[in-house]
């Protein structure tokens, strides 16, 4: 369901590194929420890092919203930098495990299974 790895890199280099590795492979960072930072900013004691890389491809966004718009709300793909225990890691939740869950269509689990693909390889080569 999940793929997460650890990585020797700090939290903020681990972060440059998805960005560009994100870009790379013809996707785009939508938003960065900063998830440590805005609940420090609310008084809330929050020790560890957590950035959420909101991800797209606008081609295999088209297909699944062309096929079923319902879907828009599993969109767009997120990909996390996060410390746990002042380890940095890298993770996300697999598209095809998520899709799956709200569709049964052929068409769509491939697009899926091509978007998990790269998103790993993204997070393999930021770590």
């Amino acid at each position: 369901m999940y793929y997460i790895v650890d990585t020797a890199k700090s939290f903020d280099q681990a972060s440059a590194d998805l960005e560009s590795s994100v870009k790379r492979h013809g996707f785009g960072v939508l938003h960065i929420h900063d998830l440590g930072t805005t609940l420090r900013s609310k008084g809330i004691a929050f020790d560890e890092e957590c950035k959420v890389f909101e991800v797209c491809n606008p081609g295999q966004a088209a297909k699944v919203l062309s096929t079923d718009m319902r879907l828009n709300m599993a969109l767009p793909c997120r990909i996390s930098v996060f410390t746990a225990k002042r380890r940095t890691r890298i993770g996300l939740i697999k598209p095809v495990n998520m899709l799956s869950a709200l569709s049964r269509d052929a068409a769509l689990i491939r697009v899926a299974e091509e978007v998990e693909e790269a998103t790993i390889r993204m997070v393999d080569e930021a770590r």
